[in-house]
């Protein structure tokens, strides 16, 4: 009986028409991924070894290279220019982490308590500003912090003086700060809220049982169930520090701002690179930035705990 039975199956798999090769399912999901697969080789593998590559010579011209070992990273460690560019993205970056991460923080546990009765139009008004466009946002930050702008006159009407946001060296980190705050907030408020939604309310509803209040279930439940997600939005927060580049370019163009007061280390690369052409040099710089980031990146991972086996 089972004989026969295999013999029908066998019999009925024979007679089945054969499926296209380009119909087979790994066949499919290894087309669909080919185009990530091909850029990603390209422009990041690819472009990422090149630069090291790059780094240990010295480009003149196109086509034109000598090859100098570590020259370029021994000049760099004496390369004022750089270690000022790395001060002011260090500062910048530890700016950001004091604000990205604990105001939008506490803006998305207040837009996701009931506390507000429109939510969802405070989160939209929110990420508004990560939708406009650069050009825009060099129009309204040029009225903004202008001497005459609207920020000065906000804080005339506390009887403090106008202030050169624009013009002055020590102003410069601020400056960008601001403009960062204003435009990464919102994608921080979508980032903690998406984290504050995956918490039971019954922890929340267990804690009032027991008394607790608001503070209380903020700091000994919301903050510490969401570590996951503030790891990771420290980390970007971390990336998008360091690869400063948009807020500078928007606010002074290349020129690094008053003083260089507000010149990075992306800036100083783009400098040295396309207006010097120092195409080795600035590959060596690129190299120890991006050093640098994945050193620090591992060090917050360690912190967060992110190595410890449960």
């Amino acid at each position: 009986m089972e004989t026969s039975t295999l013999s029908r199956e066998e019999r009925r798999s024979r007679s089945r028409p054969k499926r296209p090769f380009l119909h087979r399912p790994p066949v499919v999901a290894a087309i669909f991924l080919l185009p990530f697969l091909v850029l990603f080789g390209i422009f990041r593998v690819w472009a990422v070894g090149y630069a090291v590559v790059l780094s240990f010579q010295d480009i003149e011209g196109v086509g034109v290279s000598d090859w100098t070992g570590f020259d370029n990273y021994r000049r760099l460690l004496s390369d004022s220019t750089f270690f000022l560019a790395l001060r002011n993205t260090a500062l910048y970056t530890l700016g950001t982490l004091l604000i990205l991460i604990p105001l939008p923080f506490v803006l998305a546990a207040v837009l996701r308590s009931k506390l507000v009765a429109r939510p969802v139009m405070f989160r939209s008004v929110f990420f508004l500003p990560v939708l406009t466009s650069l050009v825009v946002v060099g129009v309204i930050f040029s009225l903004l912090l202008t001497t005459h702008g609207l920020l000065n006159s906000f804080l005339g009407l506390f009887g403090l003086p106008q202030q050169g946001w624009l013009e002055t060296r020590h102003l410069a980190i601020p400056a960008m700060i601001i403009m960062a705050t204003w435009r990464w907030t919102g994608i921080n408020i979508i980032y903690f809220t998406t984290g504050l939604s995956n918490i039971p309310n019954e922890l929340y509803e267990s804690a009032s049982v027991d008394g607790a209040g608001a503070l209380r279930k903020f700091w000994y439940l919301s903050v510490p169930l969401s570590k996951p997600i503030i790891l990771f939005v420290t980390i970007l927060t971390i990336f998008g520090g360091f690869q400063l580049f948009v807020e500078p370019l928007i606010l002074w163009g290349t020129g690094g701002g008053p003083g260089q007061g507000g010149l990075s280390v992306v800036m100083h690369l783009y400098r040295t690179a396309f207006t010097s052409f120092q195409l080795g040099y600035a590959s060596a710089i690129g190299v120890v930035l991006a050093l640098m980031i994945i050193v620090l990146s591992l060090v917050v991972l360690k912190l967060f705990g992110f190595f410890k086996k449960d």
